[in-house]
This record gives structure tokens, C-alpha cells and sequence, in this order.
């Protein structure tokens, strides 16, 4: 059986896949960090957002600028206050164009809720896929 600590990271991604922000920021700390590269900034999806608020901000703006994407966790690593989260993503562009990237999400736990969430991925990749 996985830790409270894991448990509460799946529900955050399953609040992904159900495109559940209620079920998104239930593992969250109300004063969550939420980083992504700031490679991503000149898309609007780059830097640190502070807060539930920030989060559903940051979420209202990606279709903005992508036409979906579907977050598949697969391995979840737990050192600690830490659980590192390796998967992929499918990522479908405005255009249509779909392509599967790798992610490592590093999550910092606080009272059973995450209090950071930092997104590692290949910037490079997803601007092709933004700009195709």
C-alpha cells in the first residue's frame, strides 16, 4: 500500500485525467508552489504560481495555448518530504499535432499536501510541438 503522502499525489493526477480542478488542488497546501521552466514564459507557462489561486489561473490559461494534454505518472519515488514522479505526457497541439513527452514531477509534502510542485521536462520539445 502506498504512503498518505503518494495517495494524495494520485488524487491530484487523478483530478487530472478527470479535468477535476476541485480533485487537482485537494493534495495541494492552500500555499502551494506550482514551478514550471520559465523556458515555458514566452507561452505564458513559465515560473512560479502561488496558491490554489495561482494553479486555476495557470489551468484557465493553457487551452489558451495547447489543445490538450493527458499526464500518464508511472514510477513514484519517496525520500522523505519528497516524492519524485516519473511518467509521461500526451500533448496535443492547437493545430491537432499529438506527441508523448517524458516529465519528472518533484513534489515537496507539507502536513500531507504538497507545498511545491516542480514540472522537469524538455522545453525545446513542447515549443516545437506549440509552434507546429
Amino acid at each position: 500500500m502506498a504512503s498518505p503522502n503518494i495517495e494524495a499525489i494520485r488524487a491530484s493526477y487523478a483530478g487530472f485525467r478527470d479535468r477535476d480542478i476541485e480533485g487537482i488542488l485537494s493534495g495541494m497546501h492552500p500555499d502551494v508552489e506550482w514551478v514550471h521552466p520559465e523556458g515555458m514564459a514566452k507561452y505564458g507557462l513559465g515560473g512560479t504560481k502561488l496558491g490554489h489561486a495561482g494553479i486555476k489561473e495557470f489551468l484557465a490559461h493553457v487551452p489558451t495555448v495547447l489543445g490538450g494534454m493527458r499526464l500518464a505518472p508511472q514510477e513514484f519515488i519517496e525520500q522523505g518530504d519528497r516524492i519524485v514522479v516519473f511518467g509521461t505526457r500526451e500533448v496535443t497541439s492547437r493545430r491537432g499535432t499529438t506527441v508523448t513527452l517524458d516529465f519528472v514531477h518533484s513534489w515537496t509534502m507539507r502536513d500531507g499536501k504538497a507545498a511545491r510542485m516542480e514540472d522537469i521536462f524538455d522545453t525545446v520539445a513542447f515549443h516545437e510541438l506549440i509552434e507546429s
